[in-house]
């Protein structure tokens, strides 16, 4: 089966598509979003389920608590975003594309989603649920993981060498040419009581 490769995050937009501090009020109306960018937007609490979001971008935008039931996130990039307590979990599994940057993911869930290739760039994802995902091959550069949950998850391939705090049992998650720096072999053998100096 041939391995589908990351799609480029969204970067153009067409100047008619770009929306600034807008409200859930406003988007309400739209079921299918494409090639939009929201700047400065304030979406905490906002009920996005079952809407598509097909190449857009949200910049400095607060999402926190939103709810993505049945919602459609198709090479979708995160920057400066705020978006703690949202539950990836829940959308549509189909093309499902994302791309973080600096963003706050705290208490997310990406609970069993398949999500190859996936770049996670300076985050703070502190208490996240990886727990069955597919993130062979994923990103996280210069993220911290606190007390993020890695448990059945594909890690096969992922590059944790510039990230921070992360727990993860290789008995229980497959991490086949994974990259680690030294730094963070004490995240490797916790659970053995190894002390590394």
């Amino acid at each position: 089966m041939k391995r589908r490769t990351a799609s480029r995050k969204p970067t153009k937009f067409p100047t008619e598509n770009t929306f600034e501090r807008w409200t859930s009020e406003q988007m309400r109306p739209y079921q299918e979003v494409e090639q939009c960018r929201f700047i400065n937007c304030d979406f905490s609490n906002a009920d996005f389920s079952n809407k598509r979001f097909i190449d857009c971008s949200f910049e400095n935008c607060n999402l926190s608590l939103a709810s993505l039931a049945g919602a459609g996130m198709q090479n979708v990039a995160f920057q400066a975003c705020k978006l703690a307590g949202v539950q990836f979990t829940a959308c549509r599994d189909m093309l499902f594309e994302v791309h973080f940057d600096q963003c706050q993911l705290s208490y997310t869930s990406f609970y069993g989603k398949r999500m190859p290739d996936t770049r996670f760039e300076n985050c703070a994802l502190t208490d996240v649920d990886f727990t069955s995902a597919d993130l062979s091959n994923a990103t996280f550069q210069g993220c911290t993981l606190n007390g993020s949950v890695f448990a059945q998850t594909q890690l096969n391939g992922a590059d944790f060498r510039t990230a921070t705090g992360f727990i993860i049992d290789p008995d229980i998650n497959p991490l086949k040419k994974a990259r680690f720096a030294l730094e963070g072999l004490p995240g490797l053998v916790s659970k053995y009581g190894v002390i590394v100096e």
